[in-house]
């Protein structure tokens, strides 16, 4: 895959970008939460959207505001668009030579309940293996295999078929059950 490191950054621009865009129409008058307490219907939109949606939502619209706004839509948005393209042919040639892709979930362990809460970057970063079937367009199903031999907790593998390819990836899964005793059960790997 020659342009998997390119994968995490293009993803974050495309999928801020499209939160940005959707939840533009958010404002509390048609549906969802709406806070009366505005002096005019402004004033109702800002303290809506501002109670009605969290920190992590409220930065990927202004990050996506950013990357869509005039002066860098070409410098980003578009660039991920190519990168995006690029990806989804690195996917397409892969599968001339194989069935499915095996690839880990993570490049660690889960983290512990709480941990990296307050460092989005270090959260957004462990997507690095995931977000390039996304954006290509490709199914997958992660699946546990065991626990971290010094942290005992869990790591998982992921299942990627081709587009529209998702009874193979549901029938290698059952191989992998069958093959691997245990699979899904809390073992240390090691």
């Amino acid at each position: 895959m020659p342009h998997a490191e390119l994968g995490i950054a293009a993803y974050y621009i495309i999928a801020m970008a499209e939160a940005s865009s959707n939840l533009a129409r958010y404002d509390g008058v048609k549906y969802g939460y709406r806070d009366e307490s505005g002096q005019d219907l402004l004033e109702m939109y800002r303290k809506t959207r501002s109670k009605a949606l969290g920190e992590e939502v409220q930065r990927r619209i202004m990050i996506g505001t950013y990357v869509l706004s005039a002066g860098y839509y070409d410098a980003y948005y578009k660039k991920a668009a190519q990168i995006r393209r690029l990806i989804r042919e690195d996917y397409l040639n892969a599968f001339k030579a194989c069935d499915v892709i095996l690839a880990p979930v993570v490049p660690s362990t889960a983290f512990k309940l709480g941990e990296n809460i307050d460092d989005p970057l270090q959260m957004y970063l462990t997507d690095i293996f995931t977000t390039s079937l996304n954006l290509a367009g490709m199914p997958g199903m992660t699946i546990p295999i065991g626990l971290g031999e010094e942290t005992q907790l869990p790591v998982g593998i992921q299942i990627i078929a081709p587009a529209f390819r998702e009874e193979l990836i549901l029938r290698t899964g059952h191989i992998l059950e069958n093959a691997m005793p245990g699979l899904g059960t809390p073992r240390a790997l090691g």
